[in-house]
């Protein structure tokens, strides 16, 4: 049983040890880009708040990408009531750990703990594997749980893999993914939805950066202009002092 805790808690570093190896791909975050953030937001509540919560997250806060009450209830407001509800999902824990396995993880922080570009790369590089009880797998998630809920939008990937010799006579290992069966996206429309839900999901990991970072320059030339009037009156008082 002690076993079976320490490989269960061990696992995510397992799976990320796994994934060294795969090149990520960088993230296309700008928290600036205010309908990129707008249209992830409509991707995670569409795709991603069905199993997934984000119990750290309000909806309100949806206002401050330049969004009104009315259009957060009308297109974004699925699970909830009110604006000032959390983003959780109506499926119980206990429920998800038996359909699942383990319970989904809450995406409120997702961001900040796995990264941006190795989320960027998850949700474009999954494909069928008919070992997979879910019939899924994943590039830089090796033995994921989840299925590709985007599947529809990005189309159907296999795994590629082919043994090259190098110069040194040492064998090597090619993994690359094949599209046979395209989604109703093409592969840069995909990647810009996938680069928008990850922005998305940067900006809700701490949703006050933004201003918090014009706050800090604002700051910053109150200081600079505070010394330099310090500086003025210390002249002007010293300057009959001998």
């Amino acid at each position: 049983m002690k076993t079976f805790i320490a490989l269960f808690l061990l696992a995510p570093a397992l799976a990320l040890a796994s994934s060294a190896g795969l090149k990520l791909d960088t993230a296309p975050v700008d928290l600036d880009d205010t309908p990129s953030l707008q249209r992830g937001a409509q991707v995670f509540v569409n795709y991603c708040l069905n199993c997934h919560s984000a119990s750290y997250m309000r909806y309100n806060r949806l206002r401050d990408l330049g969004l009104t009450e009315e259009q957060i209830k009308d297109n974004l407001m699925f699970a909830a009531e009110k604006v000032g509800e959390t983003m959780t999902v109506a499926m119980r824990t206990k429920d998800a750990a038996q359909w699942f396995g383990v319970p989904p993880p809450d995406l409120t922080v997702i961001a900040r703990s796995r990264g941006a570009d190795w989320l960027y790369s998850y949700l474009r590089t999954f494909y069928r594997d008919s070992e997979r009880a879910t019939g899924w797998n994943n590039l830089a998630f090796p033995g994921v749980g989840m299925p590709h809920v985007l599947y529809q939008l990005q189309g159907i990937q296999t795994l590629k893999v082919e043994q090259t010799t190098d110069a040194h006579g040492h064998k090597v290992e090619t993994r690359s993914l094949v599209l046979e069966h395209p989604g109703t996206l093409s592969r840069v429309e995909y990647d810009q939805l996938a680069g928008d839900l990850v922005n998305y999901l940067v900006y809700m990991g701490e949703p006050s950066s933004t201003s918090r970072l014009k706050i800090g320059i604002y700051v910053m030339i109150f200081f600079v202009i505070f010394i330099l009037i310090t500086w003025l009156l210390k002249r002007a008082y010293w300057k009959d002092v001998h």
